[in-house]
Parts: structure tokens; sequence; C-alpha cells
């Protein structure tokens, strides 16, 4: 899932950590937060739990929205995150995340 320069907004994102945990956040600039979480330097969840790949994404105007629905998805069960990593990603036509 690559993101282009000419993309605006926020992002909400769901990484799987190399534990299989998933971490949801939100950014601006989705490729830098993804390498910045790879070098630990991003949270200290995912310091412990590198490598991370991307696993679902959600674009949104504003950081309002996003934080909002953040606040949504991290309030689901991991069965939950996984139907919506699933569905998302039929509706981008990519592979199965995991």
């Amino acid at each position: 899932m690559k993101t282009t320069k000419k993309e605006t907004g926020w992002w909400l994102y769901i990484i799987e950590c190399a534990d299989a945990s998933l971490y949801t956040g939100i950014t601006k600039d989705l490729e830098q937060r993804l390498a910045k979480h790879n070098e630990g330097t991003a949270s200290r969840y995912t310091r412990a739990r590198t490598p991370v790949r991307l696993v679902y994404r959600e674009a949104h105007p504003d950081r309002s929205s996003a934080s909002r629905r953040e606040n949504e998805v991290k309030r689901l069960t991991r069965d939950e995150k996984l139907a919506l990593i699933l569905a998302g990603n039929r509706l981008t036509k990519t592979k199965r995340p995991f």
C-alpha cells in the first residue's frame, strides 16, 4: 500500500507487528510513520515488536475526523479489527495482509 506525495489529509492506519498484534494510529505522512515504527522510534508499543507492516488504512480530511475514528477502532475487539482489515482490503483489491 504505497501513498503518493499528492495525497493530503490524515490517515488512520492499522499495522501488524512481528508478534501478530495490531496497532492503530493516525498520521499525516503514512510512509514516514511506518518507517519510524520500523526504526523503533514511533511508539513504545511497537518498539519491541518490529518489524511492522501496514495492513489497513483509511483517509480522513482532518485530524479531528481521524482521531474520532481512531478511538472507535481502538475499542474494537481483535476479531472486529480483522474483519475491518479484510473488508477494507477487498475494497482496495489487495491480497489478504496476514
